[in-house]
């Protein structure tokens, strides 16, 4: 019989402790202190106190760890702090590391004489990236990476994996008031070969690896069926940070972590220059086999913040990480035929149909050729032995022709001069290896991507308008070309799913908006190849109107400032297809404008001419693409960094750490007003 606390509130306090301390012991230091009777013995003492007392509840308590609630949905979780992709060195040899170490010294300067650069190494798992929220030591929310901009929440699920420490552990007034730890939920070799084995009794499909098992998991409705995969997770770094100073070094960041009780797998280590990354990824993969769960490659970034945040990012990727894989598995399998598969981008890329193998941990039936000119340099043909390897242990792919004689004579294979799914032309850029469908607009296989790309916000600014809204509307069959955006009503929209009639409201009324535009954003928002921000901005300025942009030869498109051939011929190769056009005049007939002017050279004064400028923080009025239009209207240009070149910082509420270099640089920072007065 449970017995009855005298004081249920301290009482409470106590139990949750041990527990979390004792479940700490058992998932994460697989050390336990106790048998697992006398555990549940103490969780049925809290369960009662709980039912008995319902204003004790927490929600950081053991119990909590849902099982049995079916979500109705994952709902989107914007990230405060994008969960940003790592470069990949594709050389799974020393050669590898040498390479990243000879690139992290070149872009800190450092001298061939320099001391070595400082690394922590760790683990590259293979599962699914997840960001654990945690508000004042209590985890808030879980979410998967998605895109690095927007996941998906599944905090009910994350909340059943018992490594995971509902409450962080210390005092109440050392803990940060906001943390968010990203780390790898993943599932361990034997928990995966229990998995199966159970399906297997039941007669049920067994699962294809580990890996797709715990993605498929965390993302599933049910918490309880979650529970029962027996999912695990490591953490290898922070996302958004209030209330709490970080350490200088990311490996002292690590033990921090696991400090919280949160788990950090223990074969990290700090080592220092190429001697030491190549000696680490040698010795991990002498391991390889033998860790209880599977990992693609190692991680090396460089350990100190201070040198991370000199080395910033490219793109969307930190120049101071490397993921630095190993070789993956091979076999040997017939090529029985080849087929165009069109990506979303206009892409066409051999695929190879090939005789079942099972490789990497999965049964391939298709694998990439990549591009006419790799399937001619490996010499492949149909009804060749060809070598199968899953690529980065994702992606399958043709390595090689096994050399026996073919059975006999077939011919090498071509790619298609009209696109398989539109008939456009297919074209190839000089110089190029990849041939593309020149149907942007109209193909279908690009529907979707010229959707998203048309309502970007640097593009048309169609607000509302994202990922899951555009499959449904292509997927339904509601949408098969760009113009009919503008004949999407209310009522239509509504019946999508998760999609109230104040939302339809507001995406009709963001389309309607959206009309009004620039001939800058518009042809950007063509989806042109080649044709980014700038060049647009160049076209419009040269030419003034969209019909002497559509009309202009090669040649004529020269004549626009940094406009080369290639992007010349891509320009001209986009406006020679008579479906191209007919949706630009259809986007017309639709409303949408813009001014035009008859392109003659604007030789008024420019205020800011030769200036460079960097916003930080909000401004009372201006918007950050409004105040960057008028600096670049006036001659200026806008940065994303300062430095001693930046001649003014326009800061408003909110400025970070911009305001703080410009600070110790010396260089003038501006509210709005002075902005307005620069421009005036």
């Amino acid at each position: 019989m449970t017995p009855v606390a005298s004081n249920p509130a301290a009482r409470a306090a106590e139990l949750r402790s041990q527990l979390q301390h004792h479940a700490h012991r058992y998932y994460v230091l697989d050390a336990p202190e106790i048998p697992d009777a006398e555990y549940d013995r103490l969780f049925q003492e809290l369960q009662a106190i709980e039912a008995a007392h319902p204003q004790l509840l927490t929600p950081d308590s053991p119990t909590q760890r849902v099982l049995g609630k079916v979500l109705p949905g994952l709902v989107p979780v914007r990230h405060a702090v994008p969960m940003l992709s790592i470069r990949t060195e594709t050389d799974t040899t020393a050669a590898g590391a040498e390479a990243f170490d000879a690139r992290v010294r070149r872009e800190l300067g450092l001298e061939a004489d320099a001391p070595p650069v400082e690394y922590c190494a760790e683990l590259k798992f293979d599962g699914l990236a997840i960001n654990l929220r945690y508000e004042r030591g209590v985890l808030a929310q879980a979410a998967t990476r998605g895109d690095g901009e927007t996941g998906e929440d599944v905090t009910q699920n994350i909340r059943t994996i018992g490594q995971i420490p509902l409450r962080l552990f210390g005092r109440s007034d050392e803990l940060p008031e906001l943390i968010e730890i990203r780390g790898e939920v993943y599932m361990r070799r034997d928990d995966f070969e229990r998995l199966n084995e159970r399906q297997r009794e039941k007669g049920e499909k067994s699962f294809i690896n580990p890996r797709n098992t715990a993605a498929g998991a965390v993302r599933q409705l049910d918490p309880a069926q979650v529970a029962a995969k027996k999912l695990s997770f490591f953490a290898y770094g922070l996302g958004d940070l209030r209330g709490w100073a970080q350490p200088d070094t990311h490996s002292a960041t690590l033990d921090a972590i696991a400090a919280f009780g949160v788990p950090v797998n223990g074969e990290r280590a700090v080592v220092h220059g190429a001697e030491g990354l190549a000696a680490y990824h040698r010795r991990i993969a002498a391991r390889r086999d033998a860790l209880p769960f599977d990992i693609d490659g190692v991680v090396y970034k460089v350990n100190h913040i201070a040198l991370q945040k000199r080395l910033g990012f490219v793109t969307r990727e930190p120049r101071w990480a490397v993921a630095h894989k190993y070789p993956a598995q091979e076999q040997m399998t017939r090529l029985n035929d080849i087929e165009i598969q069109v990506g979303r981008t206009g892409k066409l890329t051999p695929v190879a149909k090939l005789e079942p193998v099972f490789v990497g941990g999965t049964t391939v039936s298709n694998a990439t050729l990549h591009n006419l000119f790799e399937l001619r340099r490996k010499k492949v043909r149909v009804g060749d032995t060809v070598i199968v390897r899953r690529a980065g242990d994702v992606i399958p792919e043709v390595v090689g022709v096994v050399p026996t004689a073919r059975p006999h004579y077939v011919p090498n294979f071509r790619m298609p001069r009209s696109c398989p799914v539109c008939g456009s032309t297919v074209v190839r850029e000089r110089g190029g290896v990849d041939h593309r469908c020149s149907g942007g607009l109209f193909c279908a296989a690009q529907r979707k991507q010229a959707l998203l790309h048309f309502a970007g916000r640097r593009a048309m600014d169609v607000e509302g308008l994202g990922d899951k809204l555009v499959d449904q509307l292509v997927d339904g069959g509601l949408i098969r070309t760009l113009p009919e955006l503008y004949k999407l009503g209310v009522a239509k929209l509504a019946a999508l799913d998760r999609m109230a009639e104040k939302s339809a409201a507001n995406l009709v009324a963001a389309l309607e908006k959206s009309k009004q535009t620039t001939l800058a954003r518009f042809l950007y928002a063509l989806g042109i190849r080649q044709v980014g921000e700038a060049t647009a901005k160049d076209l419009a300025k040269h030419f003034g109107s969209l019909d002497r942009v559509m009309d202009a030869s090669v040649e004529q498109l020269l004549e626009v400032p940094d406009v080369g051939p290639i992007v010349a011929t891509s320009i001209r190769t986009f406006f020679e297809q008579p479906h191209n056009r007919e949706v630009v005049e259809q986007l017309r007939a639709a409303g949408v404008r813009w001014d035009e002017h008859d392109g003659t050279a604007d030789t008024a004064p420019k205020p800011l001419a030769g200036k460079t400028l960097v916003l930080t923080g909000t401004l009372p009025s201006l918007g950050r693409e409004e105040a960057k239009a008028l600096i670049e209207a006036a001659g200026g240009k806008v940065a994303g960094s300062v430095s001693k070149k930046t001649h003014y910082v326009i800061a408003g509420e909110e400025a970070g750490s911009k305001l703080d270099k410009a600070r110790e640089l010396g260089v003038p920072v501006l509210d709005e007003a002075g902005l307005r007065a620069l421009l005036a």
